[in-house]
């Protein structure tokens, strides 16, 4: 079994959450599973090795595979979290959402003029809360080098929404 299939036996459909109509893809079985976690912070390795100086995980579950990567390339790792959670001198996006706005910030002093930055996180809807990040990271002179997700949902065109940013950009699974 290659390991886009092994992802996908992994994911759990949670029906309806967290509202009706939506179809949830639970990767909380992925992490259980240290094996297969191992198999996914490998090939996110091995796709950015040499491209990138830095790797910004979005609040939360872009931390759960962003840090580990980052340690297996010996990058940085940038901290993208909700306004408010950063206990230093912060800049802020804000940014609007399928059901309203939400305002992400990171360290003023955690991107370098030039750094080329992977942007992380384990789900790509739409692309709006990456599309943020990037806008943090280049309002600090930082450059996108591309964009890594776990799940991607195709049907919802956020690759398309992120290629003014970057046209790089890798999900290990698309529904």
């Amino acid at each position: 079994m290659n390991l886009q299939e092994k992802i996908d036996k992994a994911i759990r459909n949670v029906p309806n959450f967290p509202k009706e109509g939506i179809m949830f893809k639970d990767i909380t079985p992925i992490l259980e599973d240290a094996q297969l976690s191992k198999e996914i912070v490998s090939k996110f390795a091995s796709d950015w090795k040499g491209k990138i100086d830095a790797i910004a995980g979005i609040e939360s579950r872009g931390f759960l595979f962003g840090l580990p990567v980052a340690m297996e390339l010996g990058v940085p790792f940038i901290l993208i979290r909700k306004k408010g959670k950063l206990p230093y001198k912060t800049v802020s996006h804000k940014y609007d959402l399928e059901y309203g706005s939400a305002e992400i910030e990171m360290h003023i002093d955690t991107v370098k003029k030039g750094m080329r930055i992977l942007v992380h996180d384990d789900l790509l809807a739409t692309g709006g809360t990456a599309g943020a990040a990037s806008e943090l990271i280049q309002k600090e002179g930082g450059k996108v080098a591309g964009f890594s997700f776990l799940v991607a949902l195709g049907f919802l065109n956020g690759t398309k929404a992120l290629e003014k940013y970057c046209k790089e950009s890798i999900s290990l699974i698309t529904y």
